[in-house]
């Protein structure tokens, strides 16, 4: 595949050949792999149960159509997951007829419940999102949408709407005068009516007695569905009620009288569960209508989904959600916006962090209630604030203006071009620069690495005792494996006793490939255990972890050999091989981050007899070898790399480089350009002369 000639070889499409050998399993052909792209956030299900009903026996009859059936047993006193709330009625809930109430109207809500969307509220709370729909005087307005889409439904639906609202009788209580299903109330206005029936299915809701409050209803079934689904998806803690006043409703009749009764709600909601669970107060005020039944004494509350709160559908549910903190600006080491150096991948990681910044620094979350859809997704406009979260005046990373800003001038000598900076001693990222478009190829590039994958091959060997740079290794023209015929670029070779270090600084494929019989499972594991590579890494772009590097374990044969070469199935980043070359400075393994606060992972150090036979070989590289014609100054160790696409016209160009005294390692793609010491090798060549460190 590649043999990498100096500066002064004439430019190549590819750095090798591959040819099918003759014999007899046939002939085979190689598919090197292609580029790849990848790019690195439940919705809680309401539940609830509803008891079957059993006919009512031994109960009189009321005048009209047959009564809905009774339940089989006594509901439970509390359904709430935690022990139900005291109140002046008992643990038992309100009796089911209240006595007669004074004519002044009852208690308004808390002048401090907050509907979601009131004005006032954070700059970012929608209005008219939560609470009443007010009119004129102050009452609710009438349910228009509600009465319009019933009024545009077919005469068949129709028909069995109204049987069922005629289901909705009065059934009494064996041995009593208290109806099974709705309430008598004893008001002496239908004003009082209605309140005194709000009051009652508060009372049972705030008891926990679901099953009490939803028969108060003219749809038990679902009512008691949607309370106790109210309960598990805000994880309810706590829950008060207050009624509030009634004012005539919408087709409101002396014969048949509907109120819309205001109320306020206190409610201890949470996201998530358990001590540590972020928890706080939701007040808001919702409305519902109760109304009479038809020649009969018995009121019923009308059952809607948006009684529980404002504007919730039947296919919705609520949810108590945590929102992070938030940044005013994310800055480099300099405290300077990190969007002015104006690259792609700057501005992707500045608007991560700006969204989602640490909680560990002293900024803390907020906390946002909000209506979802079936799938979990918010409903757009839905969410009111709870606890507002924290703010950063300031996130900075670890990006220097000194290193992005020639970083970005050395992109810029090559279009498709993208550059990591590293430091080596402490594995910090001192720059980021692309001149791909609007891509980052610099931390998203999936593609072979070329022959700078030949510095963990080396170490492979090394550690193995298999080899030293001085050991010598034939180079041949030509090499088969499994039937697959490798030649070297230009026909080059090497003949027997040639030093190891030298095939690494001619980058002769054919002294790397023949080592595949010892090499089984050794390339994977030497990249992940004395690199770190082969695992996510959080370098701390907002709790966002990601693979920068790809080797399979399992490969054998013909494709360990090619990846031997840094071919095959490989995929690197530049960020991953910028990590490689700033391993082998230091002979100790620092994942690269971007703020001071991500974890890093850890990795076996080199033994020092590899890391001196490494560095023989990269600085050979600088002395007599692909980079000798790059003007490297005598502190500086490299490595090139050529990888030829499938798809492509030309192969992808690399280099790695590292100046110990410096304390900076590099990694530099150019995509579809040549061989590496032609477009990727001045790229850094430009940057390291320039960078004083």
């Amino acid at each position: 595949m590649t043999s990498e000639d100096n500066d002064t070889s004439p430019p190549d499409p590819s750095d090798s050949s591959v040819e099918p050998s003759a014999g007899p399993g046939g002939s085979e052909t190689v598919s090197p792999a292609a580029e790849a792209a990848a790019s690195p956030a439940v919705s809680p299900a309401a539940e609830a149960a509803a008891r079957g009903p059993e006919p009512a026996t031994g109960a009189p009859e009321p005048a009209g159509p047959s009564a809905p059936p009774v339940p089989a047993e006594p509901p439970a006193p509390s359904e709430w997951a935690v022990a139900p709330w005291e109140t002046a009625a008992g643990p038992q809930g309100p009796p089911a007829v209240l006595p007669e109430q004074p004519a002044e109207q009852p208690a308004v809500p808390s002048p401090d419940a907050q509907p979601l969307g009131q004005a006032g509220r954070p700059v970012y709370h929608t209005s008219a999102v939560y609470g009443a729909h007010r009119g004129r005087g102050g009452h609710a307005k009438p349910r228009q949408g509600r009465r319009t889409l019933f009024l545009a439904l077919g005469a068949g639906t129709l028909a069995v709407i109204v049987l069922a609202v005629l289901l909705v009788v009065v059934v009494f209580k064996p041995g009593s005068s208290t109806p099974a299903y709705g309430m008598i109330p004893a008001g002496s206005t239908a004003q009082q009516d209605g309140q005194q029936v709000a009051a009652a299915f508060l009372a049972a809701w705030e008891s926990g007695d679901l099953a009490q409050a939803a028969n108060y209803t003219d749809q038990p079934a679902a009512a008691r569905t949607a309370l106790a689904a109210y309960a598990k998806d805000l994880n309810l803690e706590k829950f008060s009620s207050t009624a509030g006043s009634a004012a005539a409703a919408a087709k409101s009749t002396a014969a048949q009288p509907r109120e819309n009764v205001t109320f306020g709600v206190s409610a201890s909601v949470a996201a998530g569960t358990g001590k540590s669970a972020l928890r706080s107060r939701w007040t808001y005020n919702s409305t519902l209508v109760a109304y009479q039944q038809a020649k009969s004494s018995v009121w019923f509350v009308e059952w809607q989904p948006d009684v529980v709160a404002p504007n919730l559908t039947a296919t919705e549910h609520l949810a108590v959600v945590e929102v992070p903190p938030t940044v005013s600006m994310v800055t480099d080491a300099d405290g300077q916006s990190l969007t002015r150096y104006k690259d792609p991948g700057l501005d992707t990681i500045a608007g991560l962090l700006k969204t989602s910044a640490p909680t560990d620094e002293g900024a803390n979350p907020g906390l946002d209630v909000q209506i979802e859809t079936k799938a979990g997704q918010a409903v757009a406009g839905s969410q009111g604030i709870l606890v507002a979260p924290g703010n950063y005046p300031t996130l900075s990373t670890t990006i220097t203006a000194k290193a992005e800003t020639l970083a970005r001038t050395s992109v810029g000598m090559h279009n498709e071009s993208s550059m990591v900076v590293i430091q080596p001693s402490t594995g910090r990222i001192l720059a980021i620069a692309n001149n791909a478009a609007d891509n980052d190829f610099a931390l998203t590039a999936q593609v072979a690495p070329g022959s700078t994958m030949k510095i963990i091959t080396s170490t492979a060997l090394f550690n193995a005792g298999l080899a030293t740079a001085a050991t010598g290794v034939a180079c041949p023209a030509s090499y088969t494996v499994q039937g697959i015929t490798y030649h070297n670029d230009e026909g080059e070779s090497e003949p027997a006793g040639t030093p190891l270090s030298y095939d690494f600084a001619q980058s002769c494929n054919n002294a790397f490939d023949q080592w595949w019989p010892h090499l089984s499972g050794q390339l994977a594991s030497t990249a992940k255990d004395y690199y770190g590579l082969d695992q996510k890494w959080d370098i701390g772009i907002a709790g966002l972890s990601a693979s920068y590097f790809n080797a399979p374990a399992g490969a054998s044969g013909s494709e360990l050999a090619q990846e031997a070469f840094g071919e095959g199935e490989l995929t690197a980043s530049p960020i991953a091989m910028a990590s490689v070359a700033a391993t082998v400075d230091t002979g100790t393994f620092k994942q690269p981050i971007l703020t001071l606060t991500a974890k890093q992972v850890t990795a076996k150090p080199l033994p020092a007899s590899t890391d001196a036979n490494l560095k023989v070989e990269m600085r050979d590289v600088v002395t007599e070898g692909t980079g000798a014609g790059l003007g490297f100054g005598s502190t500086v160790y490299a490595k090139t790399g050529t990888a030829d696409i499938v798809g492509q016209d030309q192969p992808n160009s690399w280099l790695v480089a590292f100046d110990p005294t410096k304390d900076v390692a590099v990694a530099d793609l150019v995509v579809n350009a040549g061989y590496g010491a032609q477009f990727a090798g001045p790229e850094v060549s430009a940057f390291l002369k320039a960078y004083s460190g």
